[in-house]
C-alpha cells in the first residue's frame, strides 16, 4: 500500500510540502490544488510530487452533485467535470466526491428519499454523464462510501458500478463509513473482507481512519484517529495491499497537522 495523509501540512512552497510528506513516511497524496489553479503552480506541485515518488491518490471534489438548486446542481457538476480532468492530467488516481442528495438543506445529509429508485437513477445518469463529458483516460471517478446515501455498503456499491458501466468509474472505499450496525461493527473483520471480495478489480483507493462505541443509549459509534478505535487496521491494510501493492489509503478527518503526524507515526510503529 502507498500509505499518505489528507493535510497537506503547513509548507511554503511545492518542494517544501513533497519533501515533508515524504521525510514523515507519506508515499502518496491528495492534491492540494484545484482546478482554479494556474497551470503553473499545479505543475509545480506534480513534479514535486513526482521527485519525491509521492503517488496523488485523489483530487477532491465535494459538493452536492444532486443539489435541488438546479443550477447549483448544473455549477457543482461542471467543477465534478474539471477536476476529473485536471485528476486526469496530473495522473491522479481518482477524483472522488460523495452522491450527494436532492432532499434537504443538507448537501451531505441522511435523509430517508437517499435510498429511493428515483435517487438512485439520478446518481447513476449523473456519473454517467460527468464521465462522458470528462473523457477521461487514466484516472478514476469515485463516489465515496457512506453511512445514509448510496453506497452504504458493498452491494450497494457493487450495484452503482454496474449500472454506470464505465472503464473509468471505480469503488473509493471508506470502511469506517459503511459500519452503520452491531454486526458491522463488532464483526468488522468479517464486513471488511466482505467488501474486498464484493469490489475484487473495482477499488481505486481507500480512506483510513477508526471506529469506537460511544457508551450511551442508543447505538452510537464515533469516528476516530487509527489506533483509539476498534477496527482491525492491520486486516485492513493487508486486504488493501493484496488488492493492489500500490493501494493509496489516505488517513483523514482529523483536524490538526500535528495530530496528522500522530497517525502517521501509529501507523508506522505498529503497523507498517
Amino acid at each position: 500500500m502507498r500509505l499518505g495523509i489528507a493535510s497537506a501540512l503547513h509548507h511554503e512552497t511545492p518542494g517544501q510540502w513533497a519533501e515533508q510528506l515524504k521525510s514523515l513516511g507519506c508515499r502518496s497524496v491528495v492534491f492540494p490544488l484545484n482546478c482554479n489553479d494556474s497551470k503553473d503552480r499545479i505543475s509545480a506541485y506534480v513534479e514535486a510530487a513526482r521527485e519525491n515518488d509521492l503517488t496523488i491518490a485523489e483530487v477532491g471534489i465535494w459538493n452536492n452533485i444532486l443539489d435541488p438548486d438546479l443550477e447549483k446542481r448544473r455549477e457543482n457538476i461542471e467543477y465534478n467535470i474539471r477536476q476529473l480532468i485536471l485528476a486526469d492530467e496530473i495522473g491522479a488516481v481518482c477524483a472522488v466526491n460523495i452522491a450527494g442528495t436532492p432532499h434537504g438543506p443538507r448537501w451531505d445529509g441522511g435523509y430517508r428519499e437517499n435510498f429511493s429508485d428515483e435517487t438512485f437513477d439520478m446518481t447513476v445518469e449523473t456519473i454517467k454523464y460527468i464521465l462522458k463529458q470528462a473523457e477521461v483516460k487514466s484516472t478514476f471517478f469515485s463516489i465515496e462510501s457512506m453511512p445514509w446515501m448510496i453506497p452504504s455498503g458493498p452491494q450497494e456499491y457493487l450495484k452503482l458500478i454496474q449500472r454506470v458501466d464505465h472503464s473509468r468509474f471505480a469503488a473509493h472505499l471508506d470502511l469506517v463509513n459503511m459500519i452503520t450496525s452491531p454486526r458491522r461493527y463488532f464483526f468488522n473483520d468479517v464486513f471488511m473482507r466482505e467488501c474486498f471480495e464484493v469490489l475484487k478489480g473495482h477499488i481505486c483507493s481507500c480512506h483510513l481512519k477508526d471506529i469506537r462505541l460511544k457508551e450511551d443509549f442508543t447505538f452510537q459509534l464515533q469516528e476516530c484517529a487509527v489506533g483509539e478505535g476498534t477496527l482491525d487496521i492491520r486486516l485492513y491494510t493487508e486486504l488493501a495491499t493484496a488488492a493492489d501493492p500500490d493501494m493509496a489509503m489516505i488517513i483523514e478527518h482529523l483536524s490538526t497537522d500535528e495530530e496528522y503526524i500522530s497517525s502517521m507515526n501509529y501507523m508506522k510503529e505498529h503497523l507498517i
